[in-house]
């Protein structure tokens, strides 16, 4: 949820890909759908956890009774999702839910399409529709115009001003 990696980049994610001081992991470029190198910038939340499962396991982060965790649908995920109540729920809807975080909250698209790793500015517009922060100044401009606000000061009655909003 704070990084928006991949499955097979979380479960096969090895220490030596984490930097904790430089807060970034990498994923190479043969673990990478789009056949390339990502650096994974870390934030607080991530870092406290990768901190505390420091020493678990000499090769790979994320483990269970020692063994490398190789596959995040498991029989504990789903029992999981069922004590939460949720259902129709996959791993790669974290990845959707971190990127629709990140256009909510102002991400540039180009700077999320960096950070999820897309080599299509398509795959990344799938989100851009949930945040319309952007418009907002283009829809202000429009009050700049002098007869738009001569027509909403000569027109008196609050039923026509409304019809005159929503058209």
């Amino acid at each position: 949820m704070a990084t928006g990696l991949r499955e097979s980049n979380v479960t096969g994610l090895e220490w030596s890909q984490v930097d904790l001081t430089r807060r970034v992991a990498w994923i190479h470029a043969d673990q990478a759908k789009a056949g390339r190198s990502i650096g994974v910038p870390l934030n607080n939340e991530v870092i406290v956890l990768l901190r505390e499962l420091q020493g678990h396991h000499s090769k790979f982060v994320f483990t269970y009774k020692g063994k490398p965790v190789k596959k995040g649908n498991t029989k504990a995920w789903r029992n999981a999702l069922l004590k939460a109540g949720i259902v129709d729920f996959r791993w790669h809807d974290l990845r959707h839910t971190w990127a629709s975080w990140h256009i909510q909250n102002g991400t540039p698209v180009h700077v999320l399409q960096e950070l999820g790793g897309w080599s299509d500015i398509r795959m990344v517009q799938r989100y851009a529709h949930l945040s319309s922060d952007h418009l907002a100044p283009y829809a202000d401009s429009l009050c700049q115009l002098e007869s738009v606000a001569a027509t909403f000061s000569a027109t008196a009655n609050v039923g026509q001003k409304k019809q005159l909003i929503t058209k």
